[in-house]
């Protein structure tokens, strides 16, 4: 599980990156609103994934804090490149009765 989401967090990051580097400038600068669409589709789809597997983790692998935590890197950016690296240590595992 924590393979998945490391995954679609690492996606989520490029893509929101992608998005405000790349895209909105040629949207701006360029005049080309046309990739803001595709890479914002893109981002918004991998933020719903991202968002639910923590949903689905929580309880199952790991506790609330890890999904208050996702939730705001997921909205910050560069975030979920940070949150990946706590999820991996172990920081937001269910203790084992």
């Amino acid at each position: 599980m924590k393979r998945l989401v490391s995954f679609v967090s690492y996606l989520e990051g490029i893509s929101a990156l992608l998005l405000f580097a790349v895209a909105m400038p040629v949207k701006y600068i360029g005049g080309e609103p046309a990739l803001v669409s595709v890479v914002g589709a893109i981002h918004g789809a991998l933020f719903v994934a991202f968002v639910s597997l923590l949903f689905y983790g929580v309880g199952r692998h790991w506790n609330m804090t890890a999904l208050l935590h996702g939730f705001v890197a997921a909205i910050v950016p560069a975030g979920p490149f940070l949150f990946d690296g706590m999820l991996v240590s172990g920081e937001y595992d269910l203790s084992e009765p």
